[in-house]
């Protein structure tokens, strides 16, 4: 495949020697002229282990090569990979000049060719730049339609420093932000012989994600330091706690806990986290991100409210009391909490909970209950059907097999809302993975 890597930055100079090396014809471009006259002469202009080696097995092979501009190119070539900066503004904004200006010369590079062109963004950018703001620029500079007359993918690239070259060539995943499938498959066909899945996704998930990934990564070395100053105020050795918990594959180090949903709750979690940000503060020492998790938590209850009001109803059928499904421990559960926020709106609230036996209940259990919801005989209902019936909207805050088939049963006739995934349904079907999303093993023929 002929491709042309705009910016050799960090990743468009790493991008363009692996793409040579696996047998692509590339094309590097660079506005910088000292950087291309390095690159042409075998030498990377970032410090990267391997590249150099890389570089030169390219241009000795006539498959690598780079130049100051590309517009002429583009008729050339089949693909376009944007590779350029995205740096920060004072205020926190993205800086997305270079984007626009490479678009513009792809764009102009379009105009006079007949050959279908794949333009992939790989720079970092935020949900809906490239469908928004990109787009629109590659069709007024080319005169032509997306779809038809070119492709349009974002490729995000999860290549780290000083392992770059090993990441290009070992991922734990290829994602593909698509247009339409010519577009995608164009990409897919690009990483042939890389061994990963291969996630085939919309435009705007794939732009979030890389984003995501690296709030994610920030958010792991916070909490990590954070508990490092901890345990240094106490004389503890954090390396064997982080240790250790990082040793727990079931739930710490695992999909466990990272699927968007409704607030936590329970008996520990909120009551150990108090703790330690008490006892934290009495040493002296402020934890921030481990500050956030209970105002965050309460924040997302408040947003359950707004999205309850968003069905429409004056009543609601809340299905699941508990934290979670399969116990009666009601501590802390954040249900409770929204339920006390519905009824001060004067929306009419019936709960139904199969775990939960109002008569058989006891300890501090029962007191606890009462206490926060005195009026919890008035509203519990112990007949799934008989609680939909006297009421106009559902929201479910457990999964159960027979909470589903009871939802399938009213074919759409009353609005769902479904705490466990965050989405709002006519009626909650069968659970899938989202249509959006494809994953297939690579290599692909």
């Amino acid at each position: 495949m002929r491709v042309l890597v705009w910016g050799l930055g960090y990743v468009g100079t790493v991008v363009s020697a692996c793409l040579a090396e696996r047998g692509h014809e590339v094309i590097g471009i660079e506005v910088n002229p000292e950087k291309v006259d390095k690159f042409n002469q075998g030498y990377s202009p970032i410090k990267e282990p391997d590249l150099d080696e890389l570089i030169r097995q390219g241009l000795d092979n006539g498959n690598l090569k780079a130049v100051t501009n590309g517009t002429d190119y583009v008729s050339w070539a089949d693909m376009s990979l944007i590779c350029v900066g995205t740096p920060s503004a004072p205020d926190g904004s993205p800086v997305l000049n270079y984007i626009y200006s490479v678009a513009r010369e792809i764009g102009r590079g379009m105009k006079n060719s007949d050959r279908y062109h794949v333009v992939v963004m790989r720079s970092t950018v935020f949900s809906g730049i490239t469908r928004n703001q990109v787009l629109p620029i590659l069709e007024e500079y080319s005169g032509k339609k997306v779809g038809t007359d070119f492709g349009l993918a974002m490729n995000p690239e999860f290549l780290r420093e000083t392992t770059a070259v090993k990441d290009f060539y070992e991922p734990p995943l290829t994602v593909i932000g698509e247009i339409d499938s010519l577009s995608g498959a164009a990409v897919t066909a690009l990483y042939e012989g890389i061994d990963a899945p291969i996630y085939r996704i919309a435009l705007e998930d794939a732009e979030v994600l890389k984003v995501v990934n690296n709030a994610f990564h920030a958010l792991k070395v916070g909490f990590a330091n954070e508990i490092g100053r901890l345990c240094d105020s106490i004389g503890v050795d954090s390396h064997i706690i982080m240790q250790l918990l990082c040793a727990d594959t079931k739930l710490n180090i695992s999909p466990k806990y990272l699927k968007p949903g409704f607030a936590f709750g329970g008996s520990c979690l909120p009551k150990d986290l108090r703790s330690l940000v008490f006892n934290a503060y009495r040493l002296g020492e402020k934890l921030p991100i481990l500050e956030s998790i209970l105002p965050s938590n309460q924040l997302h209850i408040d947003t359950a409210r707004l999205k309850v009001h968003d069905l429409g109803a004056r009543s609601v059928a809340i299905l699941g009391l508990s934290f979670k499904a399969g116990t009666d421990d009601l501590r802390e559960s954040p249900v409770i909490n929204l339920i006390h926020q519905l009824w001060q709106d004067g929306i009419k609230v019936v709960v139904h909970d199969a775990d939960i036996d109002l008569d058989t209940m006891l300890g501090s259990n029962r007191e606890y209950l009462e206490r926060q919801l005195p009026q919890i005989r008035q509203v519990f209902c112990s007949d799934l059907q008989e609680t939909l019936a006297q009421t106009d909207a559902v929201v479910l805050t457990q999964h159960r097999p027979e909470f589903a088939a009871a939802l399938e049963a009213l074919e759409g006739e009353k609005p769902v809302l479904d705490l466990m995934t965050w989405e709002t349904y006519p009626v909650r079907k069968a659970e899938t993975v989202p249509a959006a999303v494809e994953a297939v093993p690579a290599p692909i023929a």
